[in-house]
């Protein structure tokens, strides 16, 4: 872990969907010095997955996983979706 990774403080914590959750955790591990906290994958599909950086962290998964956790988490479609539906 960097010396700027181990000096941060963080207050929010970002969700975000991947297509290929998979290889997008190895991308942020290997491009900017996460650590894989917690990965928790049914084969392809990545239910919910937790990169640390730092005091830092991150929370993704693939997009379209019909879990729980999946099922909860807003996603740009399904934000467009909720928005027509309040308008008509």
């Amino acid at each position: 872990m960097s010396a700027i990774a181990a000096n941060t403080n963080a207050t929010i914590i970002p969700s975000l969907h991947y297509r290929n959750a998979l290889a997008a955790i190895d991308w942020l591990c290997s491009a900017f010095g996460f650590d894989k906290h917690a990965v928790y994958a049914d084969g392809d599909t990545v239910d919910h997955a937790r990169l640390t950086f730092g005091n830092g962290m991150i929370m993704l998964g693939s997009v379209g996983n019909d879990n729980a956790w999946g099922s909860a988490s807003p996603s740009p479609t399904k934000s467009e979706a909720a928005k027509r539906s309040a308008r008509a």
